[in-house]
């Protein structure tokens, strides 16, 4: 097959600063520390980078009773419960915390706005391990609301004492939405604008929105559960785009593309370059691929390790 497939790439796409930080974290606890090192759930939702890990001596683990005794911990980029910092402490874990800083700055909102009485409405995903990690978090209980349907049925203590806080790795659009229902029904209640979500995903949802406009079908490289894969997926299906959710370059169907002369190419925040790049390469069996990267937002963002990582002493028990 000789005809010419033209592949934009969407910029940016793949890791983010929270990403690559938590990686890091794990890989410099190894060197540091020596295998094997703990960590509780997939450090970010891509089996790749967890194969990868794990191949050097990292352990992951679904809960820290699983973990010896004093054991070297990491938590995940998706952040974790007060009730799971205390079973750390509990076992005498050397804890290093790779939450991502902007999660943190979520459970650091909701904590301020229960000091001022206020009752906390998280707009997520039920499950989804940061969401769990945030409700965890936050002192009283929180709602959670997933659409504009879920706040209509909401049931609040005093609808003039309420505030919100987002799931970083929803749809802005999705969000905007919710927040918008929210405004309406109780007037008073507080929260950030839409522009707080993750810099992250609203830069890869606007490099979506950019390629889907020039493309016949659209390919995101990226984890069945990542929240911030499948919103780009969604997001090219809402914009009447044929788009796909594909783990690496084995899961292309040949015929998502047998009639496509422009295929655009994007990936999930916890999906590493080599994977598109494996994909780019496995279009080429298909035809004659040129590759062009669409402009888009360059990011600088770096995020300090945690001082457990970077400090000569060893981490101490606990978070």
């Amino acid at each position: 097959m000789n005809r010419p497939i033209k592949v934009l790439l969407a910029s940016p796409r793949g890791f983010c600063a929270g990403v690559e930080r938590a990686i890091e974290i794990v890989e410099r606890a190894l060197d540091k520390f020596g295998p094997p090192v703990y960590v509780r759930h997939e450090i970010v939702h891509n089996k790749h980078v967890v194969d990868s890990l794990r191949a050097k001596g990292a352990i992951f683990v679904k809960e820290v009773d699983e973990i010896p005794e004093g054991g070297n911990t990491i938590f995940s980029a998706h952040g974790v419960s007060d009730a799971v910092v205390q079973d750390a402490v509990d076992r005498d874990l050397a804890v290093v915390d790779a939450t991502c800083p902007l999660v943190s700055k979520v459970h650091k909102e909701g904590q301020n706005h229960v000091m001022r009485g206020r009752q906390v409405i998280l707009i997520g995903h039920a499950g989804h391990p940061e969401v769990e990690g945030t409700q965890g978090r936050i002192q009283g209980g929180v709602l959670l609301v997933t659409n504009a349907k879920d706040v209509e049925t909401l049931e609040v203590e005093n609808p003039d004492q309420l505030a919100y806080v987002t799931q970083t790795t929803l749809s802005v659009d999705d969000t905007r939405e919710v927040i918008e229902v929210l405004k309406s029904r109780f007037p008073k209640i507080q929260g950030p604008d839409v522009k707080d979500i993750c810099y992250a995903t609203q830069n890869r949802q606007q490099a979506v929105r950019d390629l889907a406009a020039s493309v016949d079908v659209l390919l995101v490289v990226g984890a069945s559960n990542s929240s911030n894969s499948n919103r780009l997926r969604d997001l090219g299906s809402e914009m009447g785009v044929p788009s796909y959710l594909i783990a690496d370059a084995s899961e292309l169907d040949p015929e998502w593309i047998a009639t496509a002369s422009t295929v655009g190419v994007t990936a999930g925040a916890s999906a590493p370059e080599e994977l598109v790049q494996g994909l780019v390469e496995r279009l080429n069996q298909y035809g004659e691929v040129t590759v062009e990267k669409l402009k888009g937002v360059e990011e600088n963002v770096v995020f300090k390790l945690p001082r457990e990582i970077t400090q000569p002493n060893t981490p101490s028990a606990g978070a």
